[in-house]
């Protein structure tokens, strides 16, 4: 009988961007804003906005894309695709993860979609590395990608400066190295639901001539209570996320937050007590890009060579409903 243990590990990684650029001073012509003040309350400098042709699926398809040739695998080697999005290609059917699935032409894979929003991708991470421990499938591709900026309302200046667009793909893949998932944590207050959502298009209050005249489906935001929200449950979530791996916060290699804003990332890294220099970020270019914000960080992370064998990478996400996630996650290479 076999002893051997079974691990998940990160086989390959992608990203992608849209071809089109901001910068906030492009936006002083569109919006009552000013590149001041945008960088003073957010550290974003420029953030990237889709195109025509550019979809959820479209940007989701060319980073998976990339993450499979950096692992050395066929669609046909794909067992299943998820999808982490809030901004899909379609209000309610069919899903991201199956247009995904066709344009790859992953014939024998499953393929769902996930909404944690701006936790979405580590919720999908740590629901994805389940099939593999498990045995149930070896190969599972997990995307984070939202095209945000098409359910923004470009009259409100408090939201539609903060958000971009993107995606970021990775490959799961069984290992008999040790490594991978640690340990994680997945939480949600939905109490604090309205804090951050788009009240209509869904079945409490359907589309109507009155919803679209009201701009009810934009995104909606109480900015100082989401301030407040993430700036103690990023801490606490990272503190329970690493005490259940029986680690500690000087044991952290690489922090990847969820990019949503400088402020809230320098707020709980204080709390955490960690050097600035464990701490990725990358907000500064591509803004919030809600559930693609971490995997497109953790990229650029490991293309900047950042990232080691034998690192402690934890990525943490929040966003609304309110929800959470927090995964501990040693690198194996």
């Amino acid at each position: 009988m076999s002893t051997n243990t079974r691990y998940v590990r990160i086989a390959g990684w992608g990203k992608a961007l849209p071809r089109e650029s901001v910068t906030n001073a492009a936006l002083e012509g569109r919006v009552d804003t000013t590149d001041e003040w945008i960088r003073a309350r957010t550290g974003i400098q420029e953030r990237r906005i889709a195109g025509p042709g550019e979809t959820t699926s479209t940007l989701a398809t060319e980073a998976a894309t990339a993450a499979m040739q950096r692992a050395g695998i066929t669609a046909e080697d794909l067992d299943l695709v998820m999808v982490a999005t809030c901004t899909p290609d379609y209000a309610s059917m069919p899903s991201t993860a199956s247009l995904v699935q066709d344009a790859l032409h992953a014939r024998r894979a499953g393929a769902f979609d996930l909404n944690a929003v701006c936790s979405g991708f580590v919720y999908a991470l740590a629901t994805a590395s389940q099939f593999v421990l498990s045995g149930a499938y070896r190969n599972v591709l997990v995307i984070g990608a939202e095209t945000f900026t098409r359910i923004l309302d470009w009259q409100d200046r408090s939201t539609c400066v903060l958000f971009g667009d993107g995606a970021g793909a990775v490959v799961l893949q069984s290992t008999e190295q040790p490594g991978g998932l640690l340990s994680f944590v997945l939480g949600s207050d939905g109490s604090g639901a309205c804090s951050l959502y788009v009240p209509a298009g869904g079945s409490r209050e359907p589309t109507t001539a009155e919803t679209v005249a009201e701009r009810k489906h934009y995104v909606k935001m109480q900015g100082r209570e989401v301030f407040r929200f993430a700036t103690r449950i990023v801490p606490e979530s990272v503190s329970q996320t690493l005490d259940r791996a029986g680690l500690v916060p000087g044991d952290i290699d690489l922090l990847i937050p969820h990019q949503a804003n400088v402020r809230i990332i320098d707020a709980a890294v204080k709390r955490l007590g960690i050097d600035e220099s464990k701490v990725f970020t990358n907000v500064q270019r591509y803004g919030n890009t809600s559930a693609a914000s971490i995997p497109l960080a953790l990229c650029e992370a490991l293309d900047d060579g950042l990232i080691v064998p034998g690192d402690l990478i934890v990525m943490a996400g929040f966003g609304a409903g309110l929800s959470w996630a927090t995964a501990a996650w040693r690198w194996q290479g």
